[in-house]
Protein backbone atom coordinates (compact mmCIF):
# COMPACT_ATOMS: atom_id res chain seq x y z
CA UNK A 1 0.00 0.00 0.00
CA UNK A 2 1.03 3.44 -0.93
CA UNK A 3 2.32 5.89 1.72
CA UNK A 4 -0.24 8.82 1.96
CA UNK A 5 0.74 12.69 3.49
CA UNK A 6 -0.91 11.40 6.02
CA UNK A 7 1.63 8.94 7.03
CA UNK A 8 4.66 11.29 6.32
CA UNK A 9 3.39 13.47 8.79
CA UNK A 10 2.76 10.88 11.59
CA UNK A 11 6.37 9.75 11.08
CA UNK A 12 7.81 13.73 10.73
CA UNK A 13 5.70 14.13 13.68
CA UNK A 14 4.13 17.43 11.97
CA UNK A 15 1.01 18.00 10.30
CA UNK A 16 -0.25 17.44 7.29
CA UNK A 17 -0.76 21.07 6.17
CA UNK A 18 3.83 21.18 6.92
CA UNK A 19 4.22 18.55 4.83
CA UNK A 20 2.25 20.42 2.19
CA UNK A 21 4.15 23.28 2.51
CA UNK A 22 7.45 21.28 2.06
CA UNK A 23 6.48 19.76 -1.16
CA UNK A 24 5.67 22.65 -2.19
CA UNK A 25 9.06 25.01 -1.07
CA UNK A 26 7.06 27.63 0.54
CA UNK A 27 9.35 29.31 3.04
CA UNK A 28 7.49 29.56 5.84
CA UNK A 29 8.79 26.30 7.09
CA UNK A 30 11.91 26.17 8.91
CA UNK A 31 15.04 24.26 8.34
CA UNK A 32 14.90 21.69 11.16
CA UNK A 33 11.29 20.74 9.45
CA UNK A 34 12.21 20.69 6.44
CA UNK A 35 14.42 17.69 6.99
CA UNK A 36 12.09 15.79 9.36
CA UNK A 37 9.67 15.88 6.75
CA UNK A 38 11.87 15.09 3.99
CA UNK A 39 13.73 12.35 5.67
CA UNK A 40 9.94 10.77 6.18
CA UNK A 41 9.06 11.09 2.59
CA UNK A 42 12.38 9.07 1.81
CA UNK A 43 11.85 6.56 4.16
CA UNK A 44 8.27 5.78 2.97
CA UNK A 45 9.14 6.39 -0.54
CA UNK A 46 6.12 8.61 -0.57
CA UNK A 47 5.01 10.19 -3.85
CA UNK A 48 2.86 13.11 -4.25
CA UNK A 49 -0.53 12.77 -5.87
CA UNK A 50 0.27 15.45 -9.15
CA UNK A 51 -3.11 15.56 -9.96
CA UNK A 52 -4.48 16.27 -6.39
CA UNK A 53 -1.56 18.85 -5.88
CA UNK A 54 -2.72 20.60 -9.54
CA UNK A 55 -6.26 21.00 -8.53
CA UNK A 56 -5.46 23.00 -5.32
CA UNK A 57 -3.57 25.22 -7.47
CA UNK A 58 -0.40 24.28 -5.71
CA UNK A 59 1.90 23.72 -8.92
CA UNK A 60 4.35 26.72 -8.97
CA UNK A 61 7.13 25.58 -11.97
CA UNK A 62 7.36 24.71 -15.48
CA UNK A 63 9.91 21.84 -16.62
CA UNK A 64 11.61 22.36 -19.75
CA UNK A 65 12.97 18.65 -21.58
CA UNK A 66 15.75 18.46 -24.19
CA UNK A 67 18.41 15.92 -25.55
CA UNK A 68 19.77 18.86 -28.09
CA UNK A 69 24.01 19.25 -28.69
CA UNK A 70 23.31 22.91 -29.80
CA UNK A 71 23.63 24.85 -27.06
CA UNK A 72 22.96 28.13 -28.71
CA UNK A 73 19.42 26.29 -29.16
CA UNK A 74 18.96 25.43 -25.78
CA UNK A 75 20.05 28.85 -24.62
CA UNK A 76 17.40 30.54 -26.36
CA UNK A 77 14.60 27.83 -25.56
CA UNK A 78 15.85 28.77 -21.88
CA UNK A 79 15.85 32.37 -22.29
CA UNK A 80 11.86 32.70 -23.31
CA UNK A 81 10.94 30.37 -21.06
CA UNK A 82 12.23 31.87 -18.24
CA UNK A 83 10.89 35.26 -19.18
CA UNK A 84 7.37 33.94 -19.55
CA UNK A 85 7.66 32.18 -16.36
CA UNK A 86 9.23 34.97 -13.96
CA UNK A 87 6.85 37.11 -15.87
CA UNK A 88 3.33 34.64 -15.05
CA UNK A 89 5.48 33.84 -11.03
CA UNK A 90 6.34 30.32 -12.45
CA UNK A 91 9.46 28.43 -11.69
CA UNK A 92 11.81 27.07 -14.26
CA UNK A 93 13.01 23.30 -13.98
CA UNK A 94 15.27 22.21 -16.62
CA UNK A 95 15.17 18.87 -17.47
CA UNK A 96 17.98 17.48 -19.66
CA UNK A 97 17.49 13.69 -20.75
CA UNK A 98 17.98 10.91 -24.04
CA UNK A 99 15.41 11.26 -26.07
CA UNK A 100 15.56 7.40 -26.94
CA UNK A 101 16.23 6.03 -23.59
CA UNK A 102 13.65 3.49 -22.89
CA UNK A 103 12.82 4.31 -19.66
CA UNK A 104 12.56 7.87 -20.94
CA UNK A 105 8.34 7.50 -19.57
CA UNK A 106 8.98 6.99 -15.98
CA UNK A 107 11.89 8.85 -16.20
CA UNK A 108 9.75 12.17 -16.47
CA UNK A 109 6.79 10.48 -14.82
CA UNK A 110 8.41 10.02 -11.70
CA UNK A 111 10.47 13.65 -11.99
CA UNK A 112 6.85 15.16 -12.25
CA UNK A 113 5.36 13.23 -9.38
CA UNK A 114 8.28 14.70 -6.78
CA UNK A 115 7.97 18.54 -7.62
CA UNK A 116 5.95 21.21 -8.41
CA UNK A 117 5.80 20.97 -12.38
CA UNK A 118 2.82 22.15 -13.41
CA UNK A 119 3.08 21.30 -17.28
CA UNK A 120 6.32 20.97 -19.69
CA UNK A 121 7.48 22.03 -22.59
CA UNK A 122 9.11 19.93 -24.65
CA UNK A 123 11.39 20.48 -28.06
CA UNK A 124 12.91 18.27 -30.14
CA UNK A 125 13.42 15.47 -30.78
CA UNK A 126 12.17 14.72 -26.96
CA UNK A 127 8.96 16.34 -28.55
CA UNK A 128 8.80 13.96 -31.31
CA UNK A 129 8.75 10.60 -28.72
CA UNK A 130 5.18 9.83 -29.99
CA UNK A 131 5.34 7.52 -26.43
CA UNK A 132 6.13 10.21 -24.13
CA UNK A 133 3.72 12.16 -25.38
CA UNK A 134 0.43 9.34 -25.62
CA UNK A 135 1.96 8.85 -21.55
CA UNK A 136 1.96 12.43 -20.40
CA UNK A 137 -1.68 12.74 -22.54
CA UNK A 138 -2.72 9.70 -20.57
CA UNK A 139 -1.51 10.87 -17.45
CA UNK A 140 -3.59 14.09 -18.43
CA UNK A 141 -0.46 15.90 -17.51
CA UNK A 142 -0.36 19.79 -19.51
CA UNK A 143 2.48 19.85 -21.86
CA UNK A 144 3.03 21.90 -25.22
CA UNK A 145 5.36 20.54 -27.97
CA UNK A 146 7.55 22.77 -30.13
CA UNK A 147 7.94 20.62 -33.53
CA UNK A 148 9.55 20.74 -36.74
CA UNK A 149 7.32 19.89 -40.17
CA UNK A 150 5.48 21.29 -42.62
CA UNK A 151 2.16 19.89 -41.54
CA UNK A 152 0.42 19.68 -38.44
CA UNK A 153 1.79 16.33 -36.49
CA UNK A 154 -0.33 13.82 -34.35
CA UNK A 155 -2.36 16.20 -32.30
CA UNK A 156 -2.05 14.90 -28.34
CA UNK A 157 -2.32 19.04 -26.93
CA UNK A 158 -1.33 22.25 -28.36
CA UNK A 159 1.79 22.78 -30.30
CA UNK A 160 4.14 25.25 -31.85
CA UNK A 161 5.39 24.10 -35.49
CA UNK A 162 8.80 25.25 -37.37
CA UNK A 163 8.17 24.97 -40.73
CA UNK A 164 11.50 23.76 -41.67
CA UNK A 165 10.92 22.47 -44.80
CA UNK A 166 9.66 25.55 -46.17
CA UNK A 167 12.62 27.59 -45.00
CA UNK A 168 14.88 25.16 -46.04
CA UNK A 169 13.22 24.56 -49.58
CA UNK A 170 13.53 28.93 -49.76
CA UNK A 171 18.04 28.69 -48.66
CA UNK A 172 18.35 26.63 -51.58
CA UNK A 173 16.33 27.68 -54.54
CA UNK A 174 18.20 30.85 -53.43
CA UNK A 175 21.35 29.21 -54.28
CA UNK A 176 19.90 27.62 -57.57
CA UNK A 177 19.11 31.03 -58.35
CA UNK A 178 22.70 31.99 -58.06
CA UNK A 179 23.28 29.84 -60.70
CA UNK A 180 24.49 26.71 -58.39
CA UNK A 181 23.28 23.23 -59.68
CA UNK A 182 26.18 21.03 -58.46
CA UNK A 183 24.98 21.44 -54.23
CA UNK A 184 25.88 19.13 -51.26
CA UNK A 185 23.66 18.70 -48.12
CA UNK A 186 25.53 17.87 -44.79
CA UNK A 187 22.89 16.42 -42.30
CA UNK A 188 22.53 16.78 -38.67
CA UNK A 189 21.62 14.21 -36.03
CA UNK A 190 19.55 11.72 -38.06
CA UNK A 191 16.86 11.51 -35.07
CA UNK A 192 15.80 15.14 -35.00
CA UNK A 193 12.85 15.43 -37.53
CA UNK A 194 14.03 18.89 -38.00
CA UNK A 195 17.01 17.30 -40.21
CA UNK A 196 14.60 15.16 -42.38
CA UNK A 197 12.58 18.56 -42.71
CA UNK A 198 15.62 20.60 -43.75
CA UNK A 199 16.90 17.73 -46.21
CA UNK A 200 13.59 17.45 -47.90
CA UNK A 201 13.10 21.16 -48.10
CA UNK A 202 16.37 21.29 -50.21
CA UNK A 203 15.21 18.30 -52.49
CA UNK A 204 12.07 19.61 -53.29
CA UNK A 205 13.88 23.01 -54.01
CA UNK A 206 16.30 20.89 -56.53
CA UNK A 207 13.38 18.57 -58.00
CA UNK A 208 11.22 22.03 -59.27
CA UNK A 209 14.16 23.13 -61.04
CA UNK A 210 14.69 19.90 -62.58
CA UNK A 211 17.77 19.38 -60.84
CA UNK A 212 18.75 15.84 -59.48
CA UNK A 213 21.25 15.36 -55.77
CA UNK A 214 24.34 12.76 -56.20
CA UNK A 215 23.66 10.50 -53.54
CA UNK A 216 27.39 11.02 -52.34
CA UNK A 217 26.45 14.58 -52.13
CA UNK A 218 24.29 13.97 -48.83
CA UNK A 219 26.61 13.34 -46.60
CA UNK A 220 25.28 12.16 -43.19
CA UNK A 221 26.34 13.66 -39.72
CA UNK A 222 25.53 15.75 -36.59
CA UNK A 223 24.84 19.34 -35.66
CA UNK A 224 28.16 19.83 -34.77
CA UNK A 225 31.16 22.23 -35.84
CA UNK A 226 33.36 19.17 -35.93
CA UNK A 227 31.47 17.68 -38.51
CA UNK A 228 31.61 20.36 -40.65
CA UNK A 229 35.15 19.99 -40.83
CA UNK A 230 34.83 16.32 -41.27
CA UNK A 231 32.93 16.10 -43.82
CA UNK A 232 34.31 19.05 -46.10
CA UNK A 233 37.42 17.54 -45.66
CA UNK A 234 36.21 13.96 -46.62
CA UNK A 235 34.62 16.23 -50.04
CA UNK A 236 38.45 17.93 -50.47
CA UNK A 237 39.59 14.07 -50.15
CA UNK A 238 37.44 12.31 -53.17
CA UNK A 239 40.01 14.09 -55.80
CA UNK A 240 36.71 14.68 -57.86
CA UNK A 241 35.65 18.77 -59.23
CA UNK A 242 34.59 20.28 -55.67
CA UNK A 243 30.82 21.38 -55.85
CA UNK A 244 30.28 25.13 -55.98
CA UNK A 245 27.72 25.22 -52.69
CA UNK A 246 27.01 23.43 -49.60
CA UNK A 247 23.75 23.83 -47.61
CA UNK A 248 24.47 22.73 -44.15
CA UNK A 249 21.43 21.78 -41.69
CA UNK A 250 22.62 23.95 -39.23
CA UNK A 251 24.84 27.23 -38.73
CA UNK A 252 27.57 24.75 -36.69
CA UNK A 253 28.09 22.71 -39.44
CA UNK A 254 28.39 25.49 -41.97
CA UNK A 255 31.00 27.32 -40.17
CA UNK A 256 32.86 24.02 -39.70
CA UNK A 257 32.40 23.70 -43.31
CA UNK A 258 34.03 27.46 -44.06
CA UNK A 259 37.15 26.84 -41.70
CA UNK A 260 37.85 23.75 -43.24
CA UNK A 261 37.61 25.46 -46.45
CA UNK A 262 39.61 28.20 -45.87
CA UNK A 263 42.27 26.04 -44.21
CA UNK A 264 42.67 24.43 -47.00
CA UNK A 265 42.67 27.51 -49.48
CA UNK A 266 39.68 27.56 -51.14
CA UNK A 267 37.84 30.86 -51.21
CA UNK A 268 34.51 31.35 -50.02
CA UNK A 269 32.54 32.43 -51.88
CA UNK A 270 33.93 33.07 -54.99
CA UNK A 271 34.75 29.15 -55.17
CA UNK A 272 32.40 27.63 -52.37
CA UNK A 273 29.11 29.10 -51.24
CA UNK A 274 28.18 28.15 -47.99
CA UNK A 275 24.74 28.47 -46.12
CA UNK A 276 23.18 27.44 -42.58
CA UNK A 277 20.33 27.11 -40.70
CA UNK A 278 19.07 29.25 -37.71
CA UNK A 279 20.95 32.20 -37.52
CA UNK A 280 22.92 31.28 -33.99
CA UNK A 281 25.93 33.28 -33.34
CA UNK A 282 28.15 30.72 -35.39
CA UNK A 283 26.81 32.46 -38.09
CA UNK A 284 27.96 35.81 -37.17
CA UNK A 285 31.25 34.83 -35.78
CA UNK A 286 32.83 33.68 -39.04
CA UNK A 287 34.12 35.30 -42.13
CA UNK A 288 32.66 35.68 -44.33
CA UNK A 289 29.43 36.40 -42.02
CA UNK A 290 26.97 32.94 -43.13
CA UNK A 291 23.76 32.97 -45.19
CA UNK A 292 21.21 31.53 -43.16
CA UNK A 293 17.55 31.06 -41.89
CA UNK A 294 16.60 33.09 -38.73
CA UNK A 295 14.54 31.08 -36.24
CA UNK A 296 13.27 33.25 -33.52
CA UNK A 297 13.73 30.52 -30.45
CA UNK A 298 13.34 33.20 -27.96
CA UNK A 299 9.82 34.12 -29.53
CA UNK A 300 9.02 30.92 -30.23
CA UNK A 301 9.63 29.55 -26.32
CA UNK A 302 7.58 32.26 -25.27
CA UNK A 303 4.80 31.95 -27.49
CA UNK A 304 4.87 28.15 -26.06
CA UNK A 305 5.38 29.15 -22.51
CA UNK A 306 2.04 31.29 -22.69
CA UNK A 307 0.09 28.41 -24.05
CA UNK A 308 1.06 26.18 -21.55
CA UNK A 309 0.70 28.77 -18.71
CA UNK A 310 -2.77 29.13 -20.58
CA UNK A 311 -3.53 25.34 -20.49
CA UNK A 312 -2.59 24.91 -16.61
CA UNK A 313 -4.75 27.59 -15.32
CA UNK A 314 -7.79 27.26 -17.55
CA UNK A 315 -7.75 23.10 -18.30
CA UNK A 316 -11.41 22.91 -18.93
CA UNK A 317 -11.41 25.98 -21.85
CA UNK A 318 -11.44 24.73 -26.01
CA UNK A 319 -8.34 23.70 -27.56
CA UNK A 320 -5.87 26.34 -28.49
CA UNK A 321 -4.62 27.34 -31.98
CA UNK A 322 -1.62 25.76 -32.66
CA UNK A 323 1.19 28.34 -33.60
CA UNK A 324 3.54 27.85 -36.73
CA UNK A 325 6.83 29.20 -37.44
CA UNK A 326 8.78 29.99 -40.55
CA UNK A 327 12.37 30.93 -40.30
CA UNK A 328 13.45 33.88 -42.67
CA UNK A 329 16.23 33.51 -45.15
CA UNK A 330 19.28 35.96 -43.98
CA UNK A 331 21.29 36.27 -47.23
CA UNK A 332 24.80 37.43 -46.15
CA UNK A 333 28.47 37.22 -47.86
CA UNK A 334 29.21 33.34 -47.68
CA UNK A 335 26.96 33.14 -50.98
CA UNK A 336 27.00 34.55 -54.68
CA UNK A 337 26.64 33.95 -57.96
CA UNK A 338 28.36 30.93 -59.62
Amino acid sequence: MNATIKDVAKVAGVSFKTVSRVINNESTVSEALQVKVRQAIQELNYKPNLSARGLRGSTSSIGFLYDNPNSNYVIDMQKGIFKECQASGYELLIHPCESDHVSLEDEIIEMISRSTVGGLILTPPVSDNIALVKKLAKKQIKFVRIVSGSAPPDEFGPFVLIDDRQAAYEISTHLIELGHKDLVFMCGDAQHKSNTERLNGFLQALANRGLNVKDENILSGNFSFDSGVLRTNQLLARGSALPSAIFACNDEIAAGCLFAARAAGIDVPTTLSIAGFEDSPYSRQTWPYLTTAKQHNVDIAKIATKMLIKEIKSPTQKPQDNQVFCPELLVRDSTTEF
